[in-house]
């Protein structure tokens, strides 16, 4: 009885207009898959390298409580240890942050166990019973990912992706319950975020990120399943939009439309700078 009304709320969720929207802008993305342009390559590599800067900032803000800023984040990432000026409990936030981040890309344990060890690598540890509570949540998403992965539909079509992404989000918002996590209580949500982000690479589905702002108006909305999938769906899409553009960017096309955006500027410039001029009528017309 319980595993049909799950299968319910699945449907429920994936159904969502939001939901389905996001679902087409990420079917787009992994259609580009597997990627075999050297220049899409290494544009997709260099996305990872900003995506992770940009969470770890935002892990960091939900750690401290602080202003942390992308350039915080860019020089820890790169190695910094120390800050000039800026708190130290902010890069060591940050510190812990990348540690996080990478440490669960590279697991291969027990992912209660993994998520145990981000919480505590975050500085969100749990008592007993609230690991036992998150382990039971874990297990629960295991299943969840087990039965994605039996589903009749690819993930690479909409469909497919819906009901991935429509996963994600019911466990996203049930490990966020578990942990006690709400807008008082948001560095809770750190260990979750970055767990997520990993479960959507094993259900077929890229990463996404979300802004501490966007983090905390969604943990004020964990008792409205359908409003939580409507505020976080559209994220992810868009996520995925700005993605598959940074993958697909072109240099040699941008200095192009660079140029062209230049040179149309100029011309309504000068228009504009004439506009005054009353026209001779046997003046013989000239292209500017």
């Amino acid at each position: 009885m319980i595993m049909v009304d799950v299968e319910g709320s699945l449907e429920a969720i994936a159904g969502r207009p939001a939901v389905a929207q996001a679902a087409e802008q990420g079917a787009r993305l992994v259609d580009l898959w597997p990627l075999t342009n050297a220049e899409h390559l290494a544009n997709d590599a260099k996305y990872a390298e900003d995506l992770q800067v940009r969470i770890s900032m935002v892990l960091a803000q939900l750690m401290t409580g602080e202003d942390v800023t992308i350039p915080d984040a860019e020089y820890v990432y790169e190695g910094a240890e120390d800050i000039p000026g800026r708190p130290q409990d902010l890069v060591d936030a940050l510190m812990a942050a990348n540690d996080a981040i990478e440490a669960a890309a590279q697991a291969q344990e027990d992912q209660s166990k993994m998520l145990a060890g981000l919480a505590a690598t975050l500085g969100s540890g749990w008592d007993q019973a609230r690991q036992q509570d998150m382990a039971a949540g874990v297990a629960k998403a295991e299943q969840s990912v087990d039965d994605q992965g039996t589903s009749p539909k690819s993930p690479q079509d909409n469909e497919g992706v819906a009901r991935a992404l429509a996963t994600s989000l019911m466990i996203c918002r049930d490990l966020l319950q578990r942990a006690g996590a709400d807008p008082d209580h948001a560095a809770a949500a750190a260990p979750i975020l970055v767990y997520v982000n990993e479960l959507n690479e094993r259900l077929g589905i890229p990463r996404a990120f979300l802004s501490g702002e966007d983090v905390v108006q969604a943990l004020g909305l964990l008792d409205d399943p359908e409003a939580f999938a409507d505020l976080l769906a559209p994220l992810a899409g868009a996520e995925w939009d700005h993605h598959r553009q940074e993958v697909l960017w072109d240099p040699e096309e941008a200095k192009r439309k660079a140029k062209e955006d230049d040179e149309r500027k100029s011309r309504e410039a000068l228009q504009a700078k004439f506009a005054h001029v009353p026209e001779d009528p046997n003046k013989p017309p000239v292209e500017l």
